[in-house]
């Protein structure tokens, strides 16, 4: 086994399924079973969860105007939202589970304590850490980042709809090359939609290898967590 304790990173476009907006059950039954499969190979599991398939916080200050640090709070509180409905069907599906927040909402969610989510993990339990860092200006990505390295994770994962990193858009260019391997100073240098800017910075301070796989084919967050060639691995070279 590779993997001892890894963070996995969903988009939140990724529960709302064909829709497109909100959450399909349908989406989250399968991810709750896809993780329950690595949870009962023993690994440790924390996740992260954005908050676009509600509500996007740079978009609604572009397209909208409003104040930016007011449109993030309230992308915050879309992934706890999201977080929620993880916690519901990971439940069901059998896994312990806690959710902690990094904006305090005592009725719903632990505050986010570092060493009471790694107890949590010891435990045995599927940590999800919701609303973001708790400040507005920093992505999601950053905060599974930020989140992975404060509990110890082996990687970070983020599960996508495409099959890896490639050198362009795959749906839109048939001749798009992926990539097996990179360094974090390739994504940076080549502006590859990996993660945002930041938490490939933070990654690679951290040595922290990002793995990105298409979440849609069954078995992968497993495979991937076995250590199998599923995607593209971001790391140092």
């Amino acid at each position: 086994m590779k993997y001892k304790r890894i963070l996995i990173k969903f988009s939140g476009e990724a529960l709302a399924g064909p829709k497109g907006f909100g959450l399909d059950g349908e989406v989250l039954a399968r991810i709750a079973q896809e993780v329950k499969a690595v949870y009962e190979q023993g690994i440790e599991v924390g996740v992260v969860v954005g908050g676009g398939n509600f509500f996007r916080g740079m978009k609604a200050a572009v397209d909208q105007g409003m104040d930016r640090s007011m449109a993030d709070y309230m992308g915050m509180l879309a992934t706890v939202q999201n977080s929620i409905a993880l916690q519901d069907y990971f439940e069901r599906a059998g896994v312990s589970t806690r959710l902690q927040s990094a904006i305090e909402m005592k009725e719903i969610a632990e505050p986010f304590i570092p060493r009471r989510a790694l107890r949590h993990l010891e435990k045995g339990r599927i940590v999800i850490f919701a609303a973001g860092t708790g400040n507005p200006f920093f992505t999601t990505d950053t905060a599974a980042v930020l989140r992975a390295t404060q509990i110890g994770a082996q990687a970070i994962f983020k599960a996508t709809d495409v099959d890896g990193v490639y050198d362009r858009d795959p749906q839109k260019f048939a001749d798009a090359v992926r990539f097996d391997r990179l360094s974090y100073l390739d994504v940076l240098d080549r502006g590859l939609k990996v993660l945002d800017s930041t938490a490939i910075t933070l990654s690679m301070d951290n040595k922290l290898p990002i793995v990105v796989f298409n979440m849609e084919v069954p078995g992968n967050i497993l495979r991937a967590a076995l250590g199998e060639d599923v995607g593209t691995v971001v790391c140092e070279i």
